[in-house]
């Protein structure tokens, strides 16, 4: 099980992600310049969160015309998991790989917390045989609102490719504990497939019960047991 963990000029959160991997689960990852292009060795990349290229034009738009971005497509169709992660479902929404658009926050402020999220699919590898329906995870964005078309909410809703939702701590889904204005409280987004998800929370911030929580590390340790 290999994974790697993409870098662009003004990711962050890249160390978060690997040291998930390497330090509390054990398993082999590595970080891929944005301008490579050979993933043919990984069974699962991750693109992680921080302002890409400064956040210029749109949350992720130069990102997606980086030449790892094409790769990421071709490794995508051929069956390899693709994690987006907060900026990096911002890049999946720009290159197309997952439907919708993010944009600024309902009430124009950059948002950082706890929040709990609902799985609203688990027929993936993503969160099948996750035992918990809610999990407690981390958010820091300024454009985290998921939109689309009513067209393209149809399609979605009728392919089941809604992967999360806002919820309170007992699984409610309400609007009034949406944080970000997001259309229908969705947190993250798959492809058709199932095999890219876009989420805007930070499992990667949530592995440690001294500093944060601990839902993040069963996300990915629930991951890796699917894939093994």
């Amino acid at each position: 099980m290999k994974f790697g963990v993409s870098v662009f000029p003004g990711t962050w959160s890249d160390v978060d992600c690997y040291s998930v991997i390497d330090d509390v689960l054990g398993y082999e990852v590595e970080y891929v310049w944005h301008k490579e292009t050979e993933l043919d060795t990984y069974d699962c990349i991750i693109i992680p969160g921080g302002f890409s290229y400064g956040d210029y034009l749109r949350c992720g738009s130069i990102a997606s015309l980086s030449p790892i971005m094409n790769s990421i497509k071709d490794f995508a169709q051929r069956g390899g998991l693709v994690i987006g992660i907060c900026n990096g479902f911002q890049i999946l929404v720009e290159t197309e790989l997952v439907p919708g658009v993010l944009l600024r926050n309902k009430y124009l402020e950059f948002i950082c917390k706890n929040v709990f999220v609902k799985i609203n699919n688990s027929e993936n590898n993503y969160f099948k045989n996750i035992k918990k329906n809610t999990l407690e995870l981390h958010i820091a964005h300024n454009e985290g609102n998921y939109f689309c078309s009513d067209d393209q909410m149809k399609k979605i809703e009728d392919n089941n490719q809604i992967a999360l939702l806002y919820c309170n701590e007992s699984g409610v889904v309400d609007e009034k504990i949406n944080p970000n204005g997001s259309s229908k409280n969705i947190a993250g987004i798959f492809n058709k497939e199932k095999n890219i998800l876009g989420m805007m929370p930070h499992p990667e911030r949530m592995i440690d019960s001294y500093l944060s929580g601990v839902d993040g590390s069963i996300f990915f340790e629930n991951l890796i047991n699917n894939l093994r």
